[in-house]
């Protein structure tokens, strides 16, 4: 084969792999807007994707990426400034990812008052209320 035809076959399979995403029924729950909303509930969306076609796949890999980046953003504040405190205290450094992902999903069905408020408030809040700080580790208040 042509190097000349390597990005074409590359382009054409792309084309081919969002086809298929989008033919298969946990698309039919998921678009461009669940990805781009940014609501509590579309990350509950994203985060619930089954993980049998190419579109599930892509959502959890989604959830998983804002359940990182989340969690390694308030590190970064909280250690930036201990006077704050922290807002959540995972208790179980061995947690996996799809563990959070899925307490995140019951918190959000059994929360649909959240449903409208920012992911990443809604997963905070979710956070603050699965682990709470002790006492001495909660935020101060100034």
């Amino acid at each position: 084969m042509l190097r000349s035809e390597t990005p074409r076959l590359a382009a054409g399979m792309l084309v081919l792999a969002v086809a298929a995403a989008v033919t298969t029924p946990a698309s039919a729950q998921l678009s461009e807007q669940t990805f781009r909303g940014g609501r509590t509930s579309d990350l509950a969306a994203l985060c619930s994707a089954s993980d049998t076609d190419l579109a599930g796949t892509a959502a959890r890999a989604w959830c998983q990426g804002f359940i990182v980046a989340t969690a390694q953003y308030h590190n970064s504040v909280a250690e930036a400034d201990p006077t704050r405190g922290r807002l959540y205290c995972v208790p179980d450094p061995n947690i996996t990812l799809d563990q959070i992902r899925a307490s995140f999903v019951n918190w959000a069905r059994s929360h649909p008052e959240h449903a409208g408020t920012r992911a990443v408030d809604g997963l905070v809040r979710f956070a603050s209320a699965t682990w709470p700080c002790p006492v001495s580790s909660s935020r101060v208040r100034r």
